[in-house]
């Protein structure tokens, strides 16, 4: 598959839990270790450890109103998200997309499903998501894509392993938003 025809070969499906494995496995491929650095989403300079924990992402499968999104191609994941309602609004989290397919808008088109299931499902007018506020070419991604830097910030939970172990003490989300 090439990334120039991801977007329009894409099916989505709501995850299992038959299906945590491969997540866990996705999701760390795009954002740890050597293997990240095949996309741009990697914060193997930021992070060691898990980005995942499986027992969280079953609990996120398993609530109500809340997604995890994979997106196939041919059969093969390829991309996932979680969207869920948090508080007022929808909250988008735990993005991924395979490291050498990033680049060739297969990105844009789970964030586009996702900002649908919110809004046409949910109701939400609103999508939210937290950003490690060192991730400048991310935030700025997301900023081309509608969300807007609202300036509040979050502590990164850097004493909870199953989240990641930094490699900096100065890591720290920021909330980003899009009226949907």
């Amino acid at each position: 598959m090439s990334a120039a025809t991801a977007p329009t070969a894409l099916s989505f499906r709501a995850a299992t839990d038959d299906d945590v494995a491969a997540i866990v496995a996705l999701v760390t491929s795009a954002y740890r270790g050597e293997a990240s650095r095949a996309g741009w989403t990697t914060e193997a300079d930021l992070l060691d450890g898990n980005r995942i924990d499986p027992d969280v992402l079953r609990a996120d499968i398993a609530r109500d109103r809340s997604r995890v999104l994979l997106a196939s191609h041919g059969g093969e994941l390829v991309g996932c998200a979680h969207v869920a309602i948090e508080g007022d609004a929808g909250y988008f989290g735990m993005f991924a997309v395979r490291p050498v397919l990033q680049g060739g808008g297969l990105g844009k088109a789970v964030l586009a499903e996702a900002e649908r299931i919110a809004r046409d499902e949910w109701g939400q007018s609103t999508m939210r998501m937290t950003v490690i506020d060192l991730r400048d070419e991310l935030i700025a991604w997301y900023e081309r894509c509608g969300y807007r830097r609202t300036g509040i910030k979050k502590p990164f939970p850097a004493v909870d392993p199953r989240f990641g172990i930094p490699k900096r003490d100065d890591l720290r989300f920021e909330v980003l938003e899009k009226p949907l």
